[in-house]
Parts: structure tokens; sequence; C-alpha cells
């Protein structure tokens, strides 16, 4: 028997997302066989929610204390197993790790040892949020399946085709190789499938199309895509730099850092919180759901103003990255928004090309407005460049990748 299927792991500090995928429907939904969380890990309120896929079943949820990422695993496989799709199955053929921060190390999925492990957490002072969480996981999966190949993709990987002009600061060379500071680029497996999937909506090969790729969640980045090779992204050495989000500043003079220092006396841990949890949408109008903003907006009011500046301080910057990185590249083809806002708010899709006309840039206000869960164009027909929207699909990217590197080296 051939082994078809990959467990896909997202480990957060206190949370665990998975999916059971079996490759040989690798299209998407079809070959889904399970899909879960597990959150509020190490608390008592912890909170399994399992889909069972593959059978048509109901979702189930148990909850009540789950001590560590090792009890979340174990509770997984055992969620896994009521289903008869059992870690213990024969037809698993990987696990595969979303893993943050891989730094210039790592350009591509890659099957986990000890060696992996340590560049991993040689990584943590660039990731200190999310490398350990994923090294845990990593850890947990081989403890429980020693024998299955662990591989880890990372979202740093997508964007180390970056010219060395895009990815430098312009810092003292000596300074920034000292510390690795440079443009690493994150949400890479997001942006690496988006891009592939606009080429097939356009009935084209990924290395024929320029793609600009908005990736707009509570987190947002945008990047420029150059026959399915990034060659610009808006994240930096950290996934604070680019686009304006949820909680995180985006763009910021650096001195505005040093003046908050000597004038207003913060600390730097101070200053950190402040610029990536207290910022954004919710430092600008106390809400950081585009649909509650959008929401005080459309009703009027009095804290209507501030959500409109929000809003418009949002798209300023977005509308700015889409003309950079038009560009950077010259000619494009597409624009694929994706993500929570991206695939949701058809307000930002509109607004965020609005005055664009001249560079072929439109949007259809009735195809904008459509709500579907499907890939689709929503410029009108004949426009010079496509605009799209196109729901992200991160698991089944990993799982992908993890397949084909597992098949490859066997």
């Amino acid at each position: 028997m051939t082994a078809t299927r990959v467990l896909v792991l997202n480990s957060g500090s206190s949370s665990l997302k998975y999916q059971l995928l079996d490759m040989r429907d690798s299209t998407g939904a079809g070959g889904r066989l399970a899909v879960g969380l597990v959150e509020r890990i190490g608390e008592t309120t912890s909170r399994l929610k399992h889909t069972p896929l593959a059978t048509g079943g109901e979702s189930r949820e148990r909850t009540g204390p789950i001590a560590d990422h090792e009890a979340a695993l174990q509770a997984v496989a055992e969620e896994l197993a009521k289903d008869g799709l059992g870690l213990d199955s024969p037809e698993l053929a990987a696990i595969g790790h979303r893993v943050v921060h891989g730094g210039q190390s790592f350009t591509e999925p890659t099957v986990v040892d000890e060696t992996v492990l340590a560049e991993i957490e040689r990584l943590i002072p660039v990731a200190p949020l999310h490398n350990p969480a994923n090294l845990t996981g990593i850890r947990t999966a081989q403890a429980l399946r020693p024998d299955l190949p662990q591989v880890a993709v990372f979202d740093t990987a997508f964007h180390t085709t970056m010219p060395e002009s895009a990815a430098r600061y312009a810092i003292d060379v000596a300074t920034a190789d000292e510390y690795r500071i440079r443009r690493y680029g994150f949400h890479g497996t997001s942006h690496a499938y988006v891009s592939r999937e606009t080429a097939r909506l356009l009935g084209r090969a990924p290395e024929d199309v320029n793609v600009i790729v908005l990736h707009l969640g509570n987190g947002a980045s945008a990047s420029a895509v150059r026959g399915g090779r990034c060659v610009d992204t808006s994240m930096g050495l950290t996934p604070l730099e680019g686009l304006v989000m949820g909680t995180r500043s985006g763009d910021l003079d650096p001195a505005v850092i040093f003046h908050l220092t000597r004038v207003g006396g913060m600390s730097t841990d101070e200053i950190d919180t402040l610029l990536n949890k207290k910022s954004g949408l919710i430092g600008l109008c106390g809400d950081n759901d585009m649909r509650e903003i959008r929401r005080r907006i459309d009703e009027g009011g009095a804290d209507a103003p501030a959500a409109r500046l929000a809003f418009d301080i949002y798209i300023h910057r977005l509308k700015k990255y889409i003309g950079a990185y038009y560009a950077v590249l010259g000619r494009v083809d597409a624009i694929a928004f994706t993500a929570g806002v991206g695939e949701n708010a058809a307000p930002v899709r509109e607004a965020a090309v609005a005055g664009l006309e001249g560079l072929g840039v439109a949007v259809d206000g009735a195809l904008n407005a459509v709500r579907s869960q499907e890939a689709r164009l929503i410029s009108p027909t004949g426009s010079r460049v496509a605009v799209a929207v196109v729901p992200t699909d991160e698991e089944l990217e990993i799982a992908t990748q993890t397949y084909a590197l597992v098949v490859r080296d066997n």
C-alpha cells in the first residue's frame, strides 16, 4: 500500500491547528479528511474542535485541561482514530509542519533532523513568538511517530528568491550580516499558493504570469511575483513592516522609536507591545475587525469618523504598495486578494484599486459584491490587468510541498 496521507500541523504558543489530507486528491476539499483546532493549551479551559470530513460526520468538541502540546497531539490522535484515521495508519506518509522563520538557511521544504532543529532554534531571536512553538510541535510529533518523515515548510522560503537589492536594508553591511538583518518576508506559503492559483485561474503557466498578491488578514502582506518567483515583499526582518494590519503599525519612521524612548520614556518592551499589539487598525479606531469598522462607517454616528480615518489609512498604504509593486514588476497580469479581509471585504477591494484605471486596474461592482468560496475574477471583461479573489489554502500548500519532498526522496 502506498502511503498518501499527510498530517499538517501549525503549532502556536498555546494552540495547535491541524489537517489530515489524502494527496491522491490534492485539489482541495476532496482530499481533506479531517480538520481541527486545539486552543488554550496549558489552561484548565482547553478546547479541541474536530471535524471528520472523510465520513461527513458532525464536528466534535471536547473541553478540559490539556497540559501541553504533547497532550494536545495525543488528543488529536485519539479523535482521528475514532474516524478510522489514526496516526498509526500505514497510509500516513509524513507530517508537515509550518515553521515561520527559516532565515536564509532554508529555501525549500526540508526533512527535519537534529541539524535542522538546531538551525530553527538559532533563529529564535528573529522569531521569538513563533519558532519556539513551531519547534515544540515538531518535537512532539517526532516523539509520537519517530518513524515518519517530519517536514518543515517555512513561511520565509518563498521569499528567498528576492534579489539582494530588495532583500537588503541600507545599513552598514557588516552590522547587518552580524545580526542577520535583512528582509525575510512572511506568509510565504500563502503567497506561493495564491500566485500559482491565480495563474491557473487565468489559464496560464505560473512562469508566464506577473502577480501582485495581497494577503489581507489580521496580519497583512503584499508580494510582487514575477514568473512564479517572489521579487519583493512588504514584511521584513519581522512581520511588523509593511501594510497597516489589525494590531501592527506596518511602516513607520524608525526615529519614532528613538523619540518614544527619549521623550516618552518608554522601554523597549513597551514600544514592542505598542507597535505589535496596540497599533494598526486597533490603535487608530479601537477595532481590528474590518467588518466592525465597515459597520461603524456605514451606520454613521459619533464613532464613524475614527473608523473612516482608520479605513482610509489602511487603503492608502495598500494602494501605495500596489503602485510600488506595479513599478517593480513592470508588467502586471493580475492582482490577487486573499485571506480573511481580502477574500470577504468587497469595500476594501474596491477602494484599493479605485483611481488605478489608468494602469488598467479596475473592479466590476457586481462581480466584486458576489460572496463565494471559489477563486474568481472580479475585473471587467477585457481588462488589461485581471483582479482576482483567490481563497488561500496554506494547509494544502504545506501538504503538497511535504508530499512532493517525501515522494521525491523515496
